[in-house]
């Protein structure tokens, strides 16, 4: 399998930074608070708690760059549909994203997760229908905790992920676990063979 020798947390921008200009490809990590994002990094990553884990959601208030085999950037932006975040702040956020997605040069892929075990949100349609009408990217769909549903009911939930998204015939949906590992060898290779 295709593996990750070295992640390091190379750059943490809040509301007040600027959006770093770089030479490196990113891959850009999206999904509402508590989705798995943290989890989904450490996996990848091979480490225990290098993204912090939190049973709170809304613990990633930065847009964080994983520098990773120096190589590329994994870029963790902060959860959305946070019900605790004051409104104001949640309006700061959206427009520090949006002006992310505006400013980076360096997109390769976006990454949006969501939890395989429901529907996706409203907020899920609404960030995924943002992205492929703000960027032209459609995202790559990871269908976390897949380890906390029988393996039987997997496909059905894929299907029913991909009809709610209403992506196009072509949207990649990969069940992934942190737990056990499934799915790893599928998120190693998008981003490995490009």
């Amino acid at each position: 399998m295709l593996k990750i020798t070295s992640c390091v947390l190379d750059k943490v921008c809040g509301l007040n930074s600027k959006i770093p200009r770089h030479m490196f490809d990113e891959y850009v990590l999206c999904g509402r608070s508590n989705v798995g994002k943290s989890s989904f990094i450490n996996t990848i990553c091979n480490r225990k708690n290098y993204a912090h884990t939190s049973k709170t959601p809304g613990k990633t208030r930065t847009i964080n760059y994983y520098l990773i085999n120096d190589k590329f950037y994994l870029v963790d932006l902060p959860g959305y549909g946070f019900a605790k975040a004051s409104a104001k702040e949640q309006n700061d956020w959206a427009t520090f994203i949006n002006e992310y997605f505006k400013k980076s040069e360096s997109i390769e892929e976006i990454i949006m997760l969501v939890d395989i075990r429901h529907e996706p949100t409203k907020d899920d349609k609404s960030m995924f229908e943002w992205i492929l009408n703000t960027t032209g990217f459609e995202p790559i769909v990871i269908a976390t905790k897949s380890d906390k549903i029988k393996k039987t009911e997997i496909k059905k939930n894929v299907d029913i992920i991909r009809k709610e998204l209403n992506g196009s015939e072509a949207l990649t949906v990969i069940p992934f676990s942190s737990e056990t590992k499934d799915g790893l060898d599928n998120v190693m290779r998008l981003l490995f063979e490009k």
